[in-house]
Order: C-alpha cells, then sequence, then structure tokens
C-alpha cells in the first residue's frame, strides 16, 4: 500500500510583540517544540490509520521459532512449492465435518471434487511407491518402485528396488505407443533368456500378483477412483468419517480422513479406509484399506495400501524419459 504524506510549510514572519524582547529566545524554543510534537502525531495518526486494528492485532509467530520447535531443513524433494497445486491448496475446501443432515462423506467429496482439476493440471511427478497387497487372500510383501509418470499422454515409467528378487526390473507404458502394450524386462537369467517383452497391461502375465493394471497407476487416478467409490456409498448409509489434523507421512504433514462401514455389506469395498492428504499440496499421498475382522474382536484384515513418497511436480520430463532406448535403462 503507497502512502502520501503532505508536507505544509510554516512561516513565522511577524515580529515579536512588544514587551517580550528580554525572553525572545525562549519563546521560540516553546515554538519549536510544539511544531515537533504536531509533526510526531501526524505520522503517528497516519500509521495508525493505515493499519486498521493494529493496535489489537498480535505479533505473528513463525512456525520455525514457536515455542518447543525447532528450524527444520527444507526437504530435498520440496521443489514444486509455487506449483499450481500448491498455490491451489490454500483455496481448495477444507477437510472437516460437513453440514448437520448431510452424508458424512460429502466434505471429502467435495474437496475431491475441487482438487480434480488442479491434479489434471500437473504435468508430470516423480516418486517412490510403497505399496501392498491382498491378493488371493495373502497378504504379499511390500514392493517399492522408483516411478516417472506423465498425464498427456498418459507415460509411466517404473524401476523396481524391492524386494531383492526384483530389484533393477523395468516397466515402461506410454498411452498410444506399442499398440498400448507395455515394454518389461525382469532380471537374472530369466532377463538374459527373454530380454525386454511386450505385455497387455492388464493381461494375465502383467497382472500376476497386482490388484490394478499399470494404467491406473498414479495419484490422480487414485483419486478418480476415490470419488467413484464416495459416489456410491453416499447411496447408503452406515457410513462414518473422521478427519485427525497433523499426521505424517515420511515428514509431509498431512490431514487423514478416516472412513469407516461398521457392518459388512455388499454395497462396500471395506470396512476402514484411511485417507492421507498433503497440507501443501493438497494431493492424496497414501491409501490404505481394510476388510472387516474374520472374527469377533478382530483386527481388521489389511486389503491394499499405495505411499506416494518423496513427491517431486512438474519436472518437464520428455519423451526420452519414456523411452527404452533411453541409455539410462537396461531395455534390450
Amino acid at each position: 500500500m503507497a502512502f502520501r504524506v503532505l508536507r505544509r510549510s510554516f512561516c513565522a514572519s511577524c515580529p515579536p510583540a512588544r514587551g517580550f524582547l528580554p525572553h525572545a529566545g525562549t519563546f521560540w524554543l516553546v515554538i519549536v517544540l510544539v511544531c515537533f510534537a504536531l509533526v510526531g502525531m501526524a505520522f503517528s495518526q497516519a500509521a495508525m490509520a493505515a493499519q486498521p486494528g493494529a493496535a489489537s492485532q498480535q505479533p505473528a509467530v513463525s512456525p520455525s521459532t514457536a515455542p518447543g520447535m525447532q528450524p527444520t531443513r527444507r526437504p530435498s524433494y520440496q521443489l514444486a512449492e509455487r506449483s499450481e497445486a500448491a498455490q491451489a491448496a490454500s483455496a481448495a475446501p477444507q477437510l472437516a465435518p460437513g453440514q448437520p443432515n448431510e452424508h458424512p462423506l460429502m466434505p471429502t467429496l467435495r474437496w475431491a471434487y475441487s482438487g480434480l482439476g488442479d491434479l489434471e493440471k500437473i504435468e508430470d511427478y516423480s516418486a517412490t511407491l510403497a505399496k501392498r497387497e491382498r491378493i488371493g487372500g495373502k497378504l504379499l510383501d511390500y514392493e517399492y518402485m522408483f516411478i516417472k509418470l506423465r498425464h498427456r499422454p498418459l507415460s509411466v515409467y517404473m524401476y523396481f528396488l524391492a524386494p531383492q528378487a526384483v530389484k533393477g526390473q523395468e516397466v515402461l507404458y506410454v498411452e498410444g505407443q506399442n499398440d498400448n502394450n507395455m515394454w518389461a524386462h525382469t532380471v537374472g537369467i530369466k532377463d538374459t533368456m527373454f530380454g525386454t517383452v511386450s505385455l497387455k497391461p492388464d493381461g494375465p502375465i502383467a497382472m500376476r500378483n497386482q490388484r490394478y493394471p499399470l494404467t491406473e497407476l498414479g495419484v490422480l487416478n487414485m483419486t478418480r477412483r476415490l470419488v467413484e467409490v464416495g459416489e456410491q456409498d453416499i447411496k447408503y448409509g452406515e457410513c462414518e468419517v473422521k478427519f485427525y489434523e497433523g499426521a505424517k507421512i515420511n515428514g509431509r504433514v498431512c490431514t487423514c480422513i478416516e472412513v469407516v462401514h461398521p457392518v459388512p455389506r455388499r454395497n462396500f469395498l471395506f470396512h476402514l479406509a484411511r485417507i492421507f492428504v498433503d497440507k501443501e499440496f493438497n494431493l492424496p499421498i497414501r491409501y490404505e484399506s481394510y476388510d472387516w475382522p474374520k472374527e469377533a474382536g478382530g483386527a481388521p484384515e489389511l486389503l491394499e495400501e499405495y505411499t506416494y513418497l518423496d513427491l517431486k511436480l512438474n519436472n518437464g520430463f520428455t519423451d526420452a524419459d519414456f523411452d527404452i532406448k533411453n541409455p539410462n535403462y537396461k531395455f534390450r
């Protein structure tokens, strides 16, 4: 805000009155002091007028200097702090309980509807995906993959980090290329024997020990899926929703949305689900869901969980990042 200071010149041109000549020095000293006092009051009033309510404001406390908190080192993966996703987060609907007489899932659905547009504006991102799934009643081990994902056209590069048996496997998919098939290679003797193969993303080989095809990977697809499930669930009752602030995933501050269906019904896909929404980026970075306990008093059984760690937005990926001829990849 710009401020204008009006300057006035004062002139004391009148001759001193008779009878006061012996005290002329004292008289002018008083005049000067009065002028300085008036000018000081004017500046003070101008400053107060420029900041309405300033007298009642409390000094802001930076999180890094708040009591009990230490200055934190900036995460190396915080590259998109000025991205559209981060800027839009502050304007997004707040994740909190809804209005009386509306379905408990409606606040979450409103947030998801508003966030989908911002998610679609993200060009690409990289992350480490940690996932665990129950297949055929058996809970499999954790898998860790480094991924690059581009939204237009949908392009995915995946490098397996763990477990050790699959470390080094790579998968690459670009929508509209290779007859919409994905390229993949394994490791060890199998890689020596078969090399790079072309597979249908939803075919039996690619879907072995997988709940979803590669084409449904990513934060955007996860959000779309959650919207679809939520739109079905609001048709029915028996739903409890809670919000937990301050949850952390790999140091990232999140809001946790917990959804519970107390009674098993054919209409519901899970007993309990948790969605962790990154507060800065306004993106879901973790999802986990559980089946109903097998016996009374038992613990819910994990169905699936997916966590996107070290998320880096808008890296400027090019076609070379999704090319099997990239010299940094091991396709052959």
